[in-house]
């Protein structure tokens, strides 16, 4: 079966070269297999996404020579499908509205620490007539759901098996107050949907794969390969990040920068002076 990879930005910001090298191993990963390359735009932040950076996304990737395969899927076009995958849980009994603040979160001194910060304490969970007209989320609960599945849960990394164990993340937010869907259900859904069969992708997000695997379970979906790749890190060690101000790839196209030299070291596992890849 030829391979399908994806890119999949999210408008909050411009680019920058940690984007460009994993946009580039899920581009060259494909065509090396005469497979799919596909570009998806996430862009259901209402409060962070920006049209303007969705142009500047294109121009980026159209800039450093990766062309893209079909239509770009955009995530604000998709809602119904999101809405029907969390209708189907709901209707197993798997998720429950919570009314909750992050801040109410924070403060609750029940609320432990796992793998993606505090952990919901469940103070939702299980009220006896929750007014569906106040804003809520909602969030799987994550007992009943393991309930659901049989265990243990798997999937492919790099070749090697790994073992999901969601349980560490608590009751996650499947759906949030202010967006149809979180970032989980929203990838899960759509990476199916579309048929990627392998995740090209930053170390970052792999611990966000144990949720995603027990979402495949519930839903009935197929199962990627995974390929997690090391993260770009900066003269501080630190992995290039919008929130850190990390130069954009736009910059680089202003600069006088080469592209094709560009891409070409990055292929070598060259990059430019200041960076370095951080732990696999």
């Amino acid at each position: 079966m030829q391979p399908v990879t994806r890119f999949a930005p999210s408008p909050t910001g411009r680019l920058h070269l940690g984007h460009a090298y994993s946009a580039l191993l899920a581009h060259d990963f494909a065509r090396a297999r005469d497979g799919a390359f596909l570009l998806r735009i996430e862009d259901i932040d209402p409060g962070r996404a920006r049209a303007e950076h969705v142009d500047t996304i294109f121009g980026d990737l159209i800039w450093l020579g990766l062309e893209w395969d079909g239509e770009v899927t955009y995530q604000s076009e998709r809602l119904p499908l999101y809405a029907d995958a969390l209708e189907r849980l709901r209707a197993a009994g798997l998720v429950y509205p919570c009314f909750c603040t992050r801040a109410d979160i924070a403060a609750s001194a029940s609320a432990p620490h796992g793998p993606g910060g505090a952990v919901y304490p469940g103070t939702c969970r299980g009220l006896a007539s929750p007014d569906l007209s106040l804003p809520h989320a909602w969030r799987l609960d994550m007992a009943a759901a393991l309930g659901r599945v049989a265990t243990p849960l798997a999937w492919i990394d790099n070749g090697v098996e790994v073992i999901a164990q969601p349980a560490a993340f608590g009751d996650v937010v499947l759906a949030r107050k202010d967006a149809p869907a979180s970032y989980h259900l929203a990838v899960t859904v759509d990476d199916a949907a579309q048929g990627v069969t392998d995740i090209v992708r930053g170390r970052d997000l792999f611990a966000a794969t144990h949720v995603h695997r027990l979402l495949q379970a519930l839903l009935g979906l197929p199962v990627p390969v995974y390929h997690h790749h090391a993260l770009l890190t900066d003269a501080q060690g630190r992995r290039l990040a919008k929130r850190h101000g990390a130069p954009a790839i736009a910059d680089l196209r202003t600069g006088g920068t080469d592209p094709a030299e560009l891409v070409a070291s990055l292929r070598r596992g060259e990059l430019p002076t200041g960076y370095s890849l951080g732990d696999a």
